[in-house]
């Protein structure tokens, strides 16, 4: 049975679809030694190799599933050249895995990281519309304008940000419940209104809670995974 060149290497547990898709088209993935275009098929007794390294399945690879406390100043990326910092050479896992989605250098708390290529997907999906939860500390003062606007939509990126769940937690201190995730998207949204963020730290991704010491990282509970995967049983796992 064939499949997507980027279905494959996220069901064998190398990739994400969207790192995939990015890798595919910086000419690094080849099939039978041959460079491969987003969209190509794979087909059974073919070979993959991704940087020149060979890519197969394993018949019994364990799913890995770790919330990860994100310290301010680790990038989240799976390519260690990149950046020295990076989130992989941080946590130091003895088996390859890869963050769901991403924290910015600037930003801190959980993240979740995992080799499980489907729920990458299920959770990135905007229109899945899944909570996730960030404690902000702005520049000056806010006011009840401010979590009005915050809360009904700001245009960044040309387009509205959905409706948003905001409290005031203190003077310069608000909650915020997003399901969409734009690039940088607090940080432009308090850049709109003429407010600087100074802190962000996510504290929830749906069920899962932010319970661990920054820098340290721990497996699901058996009660979360169920509870998550429950969470994410009519969510679609294909692009938007």
């Amino acid at each position: 049975m064939s499949v997507r060149i980027n279905k494959y290497l996220s069901e064998v547990g190398y990739c994400s679809r969207r790192e995939a898709d990015r890798l595919i088209e910086e000419g690094k993935v080849t099939i039978n030694n041959k460079v491969t275009e987003i969209g190509t098929m794979v087909n059974k007794g073919d070979q993959v190799k991704v940087e020149g390294q060979r890519i197969e399945k394993s018949r019994k690879q364990k799913k890995i599933y770790l919330a990860f406390n994100k310290p301010v100043g680790i990038v989240c990326t799976t390519d260690r050249r990149v950046d020295p910092d990076n989130i992989i050479d941080f946590i130091k896992y003895p088996s390859r895995i890869f963050p769901i989605g991403r924290l910015d250098k600037l930003s801190e708390g959980l993240i979740f990281l995992t080799n499980d290529g489907d729920i990458v997907n299920k959770i990135l999906r905007a229109r899945n519309n899944h909570e996730k939860e960030y404690i902000v500390s702005v520049n000056r003062p806010i006011n009840r304008d401010f979590i009005q606007v915050m809360s009904g939509g700001i245009k960044i990126l040309g387009t509205i940000t959905k409706n948003c769940f905001v409290e005031k937690l203190g003077p310069k201190k608000f909650k915020i419940v997003l399901t969409q995730g734009l690039n940088r998207q607090i940080r432009r949204m308090c850049d709109s209104l003429g407010y600087r963020v100074i802190s962000l730290k996510r504290v929830r991704i749906m069920n899962i809670k932010l319970d661990i010491p920054t820098g340290k990282y721990r497996e699901f509970t058996r009660e979360e995974l169920l509870k998550l995967n429950g969470l994410l049983e009519n969510s679609s796992n294909t692009f938007d």
